[in-house]
């Protein structure tokens, strides 16, 4: 009985003493800080852990948006750029057509002082739609000189040629029948055998002109090619002023005369500017 009680009591003071170790332990790493450190540490790397997360987070944001800036400036710039780019193509075409002019006005002008009669260079500011663009409407009228049957030339690739005639006459502008024109007759002569004929128009520009009135005996010296001019006869038009090129030569059984297509020298389509020239009056 005694030897019971004396082993309880040894097991229960194996167990304080164990408790008091452990307190013992417990109370020594909380004295030397230990502990406290150890929390201290994990709260910091958890602390850093959520700032690198934020920071993170607020870094990508404003990348993004430092990303939307530049790429709203850039397209600004490309705008400019674009812009920059159109508007010198514009200048680029302008300084183009201006140059194209002006040697067009020199040519015109160069033409102009060679010829021996006064002449008055003109723009054409119209055509009429009712007459098949047979009218041609310059900018010059009487008050700059103008009367009415002055013949009209013109210089196209440094080919000089005949327009047509002027029919109307107002004050500051002049209508031109073209050599084209139903009701437009010229003396004419074939430059390289002389013959004189009729070259008359076929109402259209894109329609060849005729020249009539040359005799089936010279068809062996015509050549495609030959070049047509005014006669200078009763003074309507001035001497030798090329009208077009022979492109078609027809022979009629019934007729002593040939039947001569001519391609006029001058596009019309293209014309721009023409001569006026006073065939009565030389330049001083």
């Amino acid at each position: 009985m005694v030897k019971e009680k004396s082993t309880v009591s040894f097991k229960y003071s194996l167990i304080v003493f164990l408790i008091l170790v452990i307190i013992s332990g417990v109370s020594l790493a909380l004295s030397s800080g230990g502990f406290i450190i150890s929390v201290k540490e994990v709260g910091f790397s958890i602390l850093s852990a959520g700032q690198k997360g934020v920071n993170s987070v607020i870094t990508g944001v404003g990348n993004g948006v430092s990303a939307v800036k530049e790429l709203a400036e850039l397209k600004e710039s490309y705008n400019k750029l674009v812009q920059q780019l159109e508007d010198y193509e514009y200048l680029q075409r302008n300084n183009a057509e201006i140059r194209k002019e002006n040697e067009l006005l020199r040519e015109q002008l160069g033409i102009s002082k060679s010829i021996v009669n006064k002449n008055y260079v003109a723009q054409i500011i119209g055509r009429d739609p009712d007459s098949l663009y047979s009218a041609i409407t310059v900018n010059k009228g009487s008050r700059n000189g103008i009367r009415k049957n002055m013949p009209v030339i013109a210089v196209q690739n440094g080919d000089i040629g005949l327009v047509g005639k002027v029919v109307t006459v107002g004050a500051f502008t002049s209508q031109i029948m073209p050599i084209y024109d139903f009701q437009c007759n010229i003396s004419a002569r074939i430059q390289h055998t002389r013959d004189l004929g009729l070259v008359v128009g076929q109402g259209n520009a894109d329609s060849p002109l005729q020249m009539q009135y040359i005799k089936k005996r010279v068809l062996n010296e015509l050549q495609y090619g030959n070049v047509v001019v005014t006669s200078g006869e009763n003074e309507n038009y001035l001497k030798d002023i090329p009208i077009g090129s022979i492109t078609k030569i027809k022979t009629v059984d019934y007729d002593s005369s040939l039947i001569i297509e001519i391609t006029p020298i001058i596009d019309f389509a293209r014309l721009e500017t023409v001569m006026i020239v006073d065939v009565k009056t030389e330049q001083e």
